[in-house]
């Protein structure tokens, strides 16, 4: 008997049949979702103290729309113990991950309901959404390597825990998920990575893995380290029943030719995830199209600004707010939730819907510009702080800067030919950013200033201080110096292009501009 199908169709397949209403139902699940919300919003402190209208009618017009910074000091209260501040009830955990322009780490809120009907919900509709994919699947016949993170070293009262959010999934999974997952809790929740990968490779190597989850970069790590272990050529020597990687925090793509390399299985299967800090949003359905279907019944309510309209500064940018019903395919659009435990709040991704009914959606970036190729969540705040420390240290000055990632890549023998062991990768082969620089004060040594740099890029980003941590996922900073005038010309080539409004992009996740910058900068480029 194939245990799998006999739990789809005992567990699972009411709610794929739920799922199935989103093509019809929209606009009423919706509404369902926010006057749910409305209905517990009423009891708190956000709403009795600033006279919000808890009425779907009032709903938009008296609620502002706010990013973290502006809604921190109710978060802050939190963290505090104070109860029925966002949301009724204490609040025990908070979700820790990359700051803000004003701090190192953000702290979002993780209540009860948001911790089961969002989180643990759609962590439930991946399995659901896979199963139905793939009728043939046996993938509960083993076990899920869940990768997760682990609780930051703070302390808060009442209790209260901060860190990734996926400890605090761990940490309350129900002991059915407990029974089907591997490394067992105390090594999934280890805070010292290098301790933690050991520990890990030893307890699950000889498994019988049949689904990975986790982020992409950190995900790499491991199998590496599995199979270096294990002195495999490929994954599926070590685990031949493998078949699915449930994926999602950063983008795929650069790392999609690694990994099936590393798993050369026709069985292979790849989903995406969208589940980010504040809520589990969406999930592919289809192995044709890449595009996440968007959940729209986890007891989230979706707002979408145009980004042709978006300014952080205007306090009226509610205003242009749009609810699911209203979306225009192919528009890029600021998303805006509403959760248990948030209140129109600004994630601070960028999507644009590829169909209606049901919708589906790509995440298209940032509403500000980033780096987020390895989970470190680099934003240009950060970037120019970072910059400022080490030019001040090195009485320098800075005209112009961009900066890209630069991903691994797997080694290859002189033919081309896949290597018979992929571990033997070169230090340099390593992930890192490559930065371009155009100096008024050039330093006196260019490496000095890297090294720098990148020291104080850890101590304004943590996320980027956990990547770089003993260099195991991210490699020193790469720094070009560009000879003065080559942003200049750069913009003037490239306005006609890409449009009279081209500033300079200071970080991005793609390399267009850095590969730019550089091409004209080994061909000496006569600027004018």
């Amino acid at each position: 008997m194939n245990l799998t199908r006999f739990v789809y169709k005992l567990a699972f397949e009411r709610r794929y049949r739920q799922i199935q209403r989103y093509g019809t139902h929209s606009t009423e699940l919706q509404q369902m979702q926010l006057s749910w919300l409305l209905n517990r919003g009423a009891r708190t402190k956000y709403f009795r103290e600033n006279h919000y209208d808890a009425t779907i009618e009032g709903f938009a017009k008296s609620v502002p729309v706010l990013t973290y910074d502006q809604i921190k000091p109710y978060i802050q209260r939190m963290q505090q113990g104070e109860e029925d501040v966002l949301w009724p009830g204490l609040c025990q955990w908070f979700a820790k991950s990359s700051g803000t322009t004003s701090d190192k780490s953000k702290y979002i809120p993780v209540t009860d309901d948001a911790l089961k009907l969002t989180h643990m919900r759609g962590g439930t509709d991946a399995m659901v959404i896979y199963l139905a994919l793939n009728p043939e699947s046996r993938v509960m016949s083993g076990k899920g390597l869940i990768l997760g993170g682990s609780f930051a070293n703070e302390v808060h009262p009442k209790g209260i825990k901060a860190g990734d959010l996926s400890a605090t999934l761990i940490q309350n999974v129900t002991p059915f998920v407990n029974f089907i997952r591997t490394p067992s809790k105390e090594i999934a929740l280890m805070s010292e990575w290098e301790a933690k990968l050991k520990a890990l490779t030893q307890s699950t190597q000889d498994v019988n893995v049949t689904s990975l989850s986790g982020v992409p970069s950190w995900m790499m790590g491991v199998l590496k380290e599995v199979l270096k272990s294990k002195g495999a050529k490929d994954v599926t020597e070590v685990w031949p029943n493998l078949e699915v990687f449930f994926h999602g925090g950063i983008a795929f793509t650069p790392y999609r030719q690694q990994y099936e390399q590393l798993i050369p299985s026709q069985k292979m299967h790849y989903l995406e995830t969208y589940n980010a800090s504040e809520g589990f949003f969406g999930l592919q359905s289809s192995w044709d199209d890449h595009a996440m279907q968007l959940i729209i019944d986890n007891r989230t309510y979706y707002e979408f600004i145009p980004m042709d309209k978006y300014d952080e500064s205007n306090p009226n940018l509610g205003d242009f707010a749009v609810p699911l019903k209203d979306v225009e395919i192919g528009v890029n659009y600021a998303m805006v939730i509403s959760t248990p435990g948030l209140w129109r709040y600004i994630i601070g991704d960028t999507v644009r819907f590829t169909q209606r009914n049901p919708y589906k959606f790509v995440i298209t970036g940032r509403t500000k510009a980033f780096i987020n190729a390895f989970g470190e969540e680099l934003m240009v705040s950060n970037a120019d702080e970072a910059l400022a420390l080490t030019c001040q240290a090195l009485g320098c000055e800075i005209a112009d800067y961009t900066a890209a990632p630069t991903f691994a890549k797997l080694p290859s023998t002189e033919n081309g030919e896949k290597p018979t062991s992929s571990l033997d990768e070169p230090q340099e082969s390593k992930g890192h950013h490559t930065w371009v620089i155009e100096f008024v004060q050039a330093p006196d040594d260019i490496e000095a200033f890297a090294d720098l740099l990148d020291l104080n890029l850890q101590k304004v980003n943590s996320d980027y201080e956990a990547k770089r941590y003993k260099g195991i996922f991210l490699s020193r900073l790469e720094l070009h110096s560009a000879p003065t005038g080559t942003f200049n010309e750069w913009l003037r080539q490239k306005k006609g292009k890409l449009g009279g409004q081209i500033k300079i992009p200071r970080l991005s996740n793609s390399r267009q501009f850095v590969e730019e910058l550089m091409e004209m900068m080994e061909e000496g480029v006569s600027r004018s």
